[in-house]
Order: structure tokens, then sequence, then C-alpha cells
């Protein structure tokens, strides 16, 4: 479309200024009669005819008109309204970039038509059309430039403004895949490797054969579980589908029967909920892993239930338990949740129950979206 416009642009051009250049050398001449005057018509139709290809071969197309010029005034022996062929012709030879060239093609314009002009001129006659002409030509030229160089340069500022948007883009994504690998690891290692530790303890303070068997048996089931859930997070990172579909709530079950112990009892309280994206449920299995691991290390509880329910659009998950433990800062598990439900748009809210215990208490849109702006943190 945009060539078609200006292949349009560059005929009317052409017509107009070949009107022009005609209708002047009709007035000037006062008629078309003689030879010299049918071929300085015939030097205005070529060199505007030439114009239609200014931009591709500027300064061939200067060298015509310049040619052109030179040739009315030989014929006629006076410059005449070619003159504006050749003005178009040069401001596209300097718009082009061809200084240098402009240069010489306006000195020799300026010495073509001095000579022109000349034919009627008296020895002592100042040839002042020929100063104008000259005076003319350098403002063209001067104010093309100057134009010229300061597109370039806001050219140039627009390309770096550009490419230090591409770079930030650039530094913005990979620190958000740096956190969500790190968040994504620090979620499965730090779920199974506090689950090993909490058994390993319990088998060193209590050196009882039986609850050592049964220790050591978990830790075996555990490492083994981390070693799988390790592989399917980092295939899920790299997106391979041949490692397996990551975790959802079809393993929220499997999770709570890893984090129990015989001191600490774990309810579930699962309403059915449809099918939920991916990523959402993914989320959902995460924020409860780093809940229970929260449980299992801080919160000396002998009691915890997990909620998962549909609430409107939304699902809620709820972790709660009676633990006498008190929660410091909060520490990377409890921000890295708070990330994840703030990517999908949700939110999380963490604190102390008033009769006891630790909740954890999130709400993910179930279709996820971008977070919402102004949400404190």
């Amino acid at each position: 479309m945009s060539g078609w416009r200006g292949r349009t642009a560059d005929v009317a051009l052409v017509l107009a200024v070949a009107l022009v250049a005609v209708v002047g050398l009709v007035v000037q001449s006062r008629g078309i009669d003689t030879a010299a005057e049918w071929a300085a018509l015939l030097a205005v139709l070529l060199s505007s005819g030439a114009l239609y290809v200014r931009r591709r071969h500027p300064v061939p197309v200067g060298v015509v008109a310049l040619a052109a010029v030179g040739a009315y005034g030989a014929l006629l022996h006076r410059p005449g309204p070619i003159m504006l062929v050749f003005v178009v012709a040069l401001y596209t030879v300097v718009d082009e970039g061809h200084l240098a060239v402009a240069i010489g093609l306006g000195l020799a314009s300026v010495i073509a038509f001095a000579v022109a002009d000349s034919y009627d001129r008296s020895p002592n006659t100042m040839n002042g059309a020929t100063l104008l002409h000259a005076g003319w030509l350098v403002a063209v030229i001067v104010g093309v430039t100057r134009n010229r160089r300061a597109y370039l340069a806001e050219a140039r500022a627009r390309a770096v403004v550009a490419e230090q948007r591409m770079e930030e883009e650039a530094r913005r994504r990979a620190t958000e895949e740096r956190l969500r690998i790190a968040r994504e690891l620090h979620d499965v290692l730090g779920h199974h490797l506090s689950l090993i530790n909490v058994q390993a303890s319990a088998a060193l303070h209590r050196p009882d054969p039986v609850r050592s068997e049964q220790a050591l048996t978990a830790i075996k089931q555990t490492s083994k579980e981390t070693l799988s859930e390790l592989r399917a997070t980092l295939g899920a990172l790299r997106q391979d589908p041949a490692v397996g579909p990551v975790p959802g709530l079809n393993r929220l079950g499997e999770l709570v029967r890893t984090a129990a112990r015989p001191e600490l009892e774990i309810r579930t309280e699962v309403a059915e909920t449809r099918s939920l994206p991916p990523e959402v449920d993914l989320a959902v299995y995460r924020i409860v892993q780093e809940a229970l691991t929260n449980v299992a290390r801080h919160a000396r509880a002998t009691a915890a239930v997990v909620r998962v329910r549909p609430d409107h659009d939304d699902v809620l998950v709820e972790v709660e338990d009676d633990g006498t433990g008190q929660p410091g800062a909060p520490g990377s598990g409890i921000l890295g949740m708070r990330e994840r439900a703030r990517a999908l748009g949700g939110s999380l809210t963490t604190g102390s129950q008033p009769d006891g215990g630790f909740r954890v208490r999130a709400r993910l849109p179930m279709r996820p979206g971008p977070a919402p702006v102004g949400e404190q943190r």
C-alpha cells in the first residue's frame, strides 16, 4: 500500500513539474515555433520524466537534469523554468546523502545559468539573477543537509532507546526466569529435604530399632520421590514432555501422606473443583507443599488441615495447623508462595490464628491473569 502511494506521489510530482516548466517555456518563448524551442521542450519533458526514478537513481537523475539545463540555455540563450526540474533533482541528491555530488552539480548549474543569462546582457551589466540563483541553491543544499542530519540524529536516538528497551526487557525476562527456576527448585528440594531431615532427627534422638527402620524407609521413599519430582521439574523448565506431567491436585493425597508423621496428623478437605489450568494446578500443589514443609519444620504441631474449594471464579487453598512454634520473619518459602499467587493474579495471606496455630490462605483465579496493580505484598 505504501509503495502504491509512493508511486502515485512520484507521478503527481512529475506531472506538476512538467506542467510548470512547459507553461513557463511557452510564456517565455511566446509560443513554440522554432526548432530550438521544440528541442528545449523535449529537454523539459525528458528531464521531468527522469524525476520519476530520482529516489532509486538520485545522482544519474541529477546529471540528466543538469544536462537538460545546459541544453536549454544553449538552445534558447537564456535560463528558464527548467531550473525547477534541476532543483527537485538536486534536493533528492542531497536528501539521499550525496552532499559532495550535490555541491558539484550546484556549482555546474550556476555556471550554466550564468552562461545562458549572459547572452542578453552587456559586459557592464551586473548578473544579479545568477547570484540570486546561486544563493537559492546554497539555501536548498544547506537546508536539506541540516534536516537530514537532524533526522539521522533522531533516528539514531530512537534506535538507541529501542535497543536499551530490548536489553531491559531481556534482563527482566532473564530475572523472572531465574526466579521461576529458583522457586521451583526451592519448593521441590525444600519440602523433601525437610522431611528427610525430620525423619533422620527422629531416628537419631530415639535409638529404637523399629523407629530407626521406619525412619530409614521413609528417608529412602522420600529421596526417591525427590529425585523423581526433581526430574519432572527440570523437564518442565526445559519444556520436555517426555519426563511426565507436573504435579497438581491429583497428587495432593500422595503429598499429604509423605508429609504426615506419627506425631502429626494431616487431614484434607478437598471440594469438587472443575479442571484447573496447568499453571493454577501446579501453584495449588506447590503452595500446599511449602505450607506443609513449614508445618513440619517450625510449627511443633500435632494436627494440620488442608482445604481446597472453589469460590465463584477462584479456587481457595488453606493450610492450618495447631502448632505452638512462633513464626519468624517471612522466609523464601512464604515469599515464593506469595510470588506464585501474584504471578497468576491471585493473593496469599499468612498469619497466626486467634486460637493458636498458623494459617496459610491463598486465592487463585481459575483463569489466571496479571497481578493486580497496587496489591500489598
